[in-house]
């Protein structure tokens, strides 16, 4: 099984300026993302970014890095940007890996790639546990429900499945966590799907619940999704995540 991995780095960033370049034991942490993507067997690793001083930087450990334009509303129109560049088959498997994720599980990324590869779906994602009860009311942590064939049913940042008479009696302690499922947002699309994707007109869910993937079930496609081989890490989006990665990988 063969895929490419592209890595969006967009350098704006409102609580943490210049994200990308953000130094972690010596090295930017778009280098530490572009490391463990490479580790998870990709045939080719690309960096796709907005600005010059992350692409100056990228291009001092690989020449696959790729300026795109500044003016694209998701990460998929910066896919489907790079997917244009590249000149990418359609059947090509492409996983889209954050770049504020310096402790990515490299396992994650071939596991997504192979769920899309033995599938006649045109894209794919995965899901974690859910440990802590909070959780299921946050409307920061994406719950997803699937089907017996492992596709996604719908993705919220509601409470899913709904368990009735819990909620309704306010006995939360007979929730089963196992019940629910929390997203994670990394990717593996057909590349031909990418470019699909975007002229696909938007959709009321995900604009009511600010989430893009919904797009794609609205439109009656699949997304297979499966458990993370590895519990995945937070990434970074503030200062105090910046400090919590460096200690982790101080180590």
């Amino acid at each position: 099984m063969e895929f490419v991995v592209v890595i969006p780095a967009r350098y704006a960033s409102t609580r943490l300026p210049a994200k990308p370049l953000a130094d972690i034991c010596g090295k930017p942490m778009i280098q530490h993302v572009y490391e463990k993507a490479v580790a998870s067997g990709a045939s080719h690793v690309y960096v796709a970014t907005d600005h010059q001083a992350v692409f100056d930087a990228v291009s001092e450990f690989t020449s696959n890095v790729l300026m795109t334009r500044e003016d694209h509303q998701s990460g998929t129109e910066r896919l489907a940007e790079v997917v244009e560049q590249l000149q990418l088959e359609s059947d090509t498997i492409v996983v889209n890996v954050q770049g504020d994720e310096p402790l990515l599980a490299s396992e994650n990324v071939s596991q997504v790639a192979k769920l899309l590869a033995d599938s006649d779906a045109p894209m794919a994602t995965l899901s974690t546990s859910i440990d802590d009860i909070d959780d299921i009311f946050n409307p920061n942590c994406v719950k997803v429900v699937s089907d017996a064939h492992n596709n996604a049913v719908y993705f919220s940042r509601a409470t899913i499945p709904y368990h009735r008479d819990a909620m309704m009696s306010n006995q939360t302690d007979k929730i089963n966590l196992d019940d629910y499922a929390r997203h994670i947002g990394i990717y593996a699309y057909r590349a031909g799907f990418i470019t699909q994707y975007i002229e696909l007109p938007e959709s009321p869910l995900e604009v009511l619940e600010s989430l893009e993937q919904l797009r794609v079930l609205y439109h009656g496609y699949k997304i297979k999704i499966a458990k993370a081989l590895c519990a995945p890490q937070a990434g970074v989006d503030t200062p105090e995540d910046l400090a919590r990665v460096i200690a982790v990988l101080s180590k």
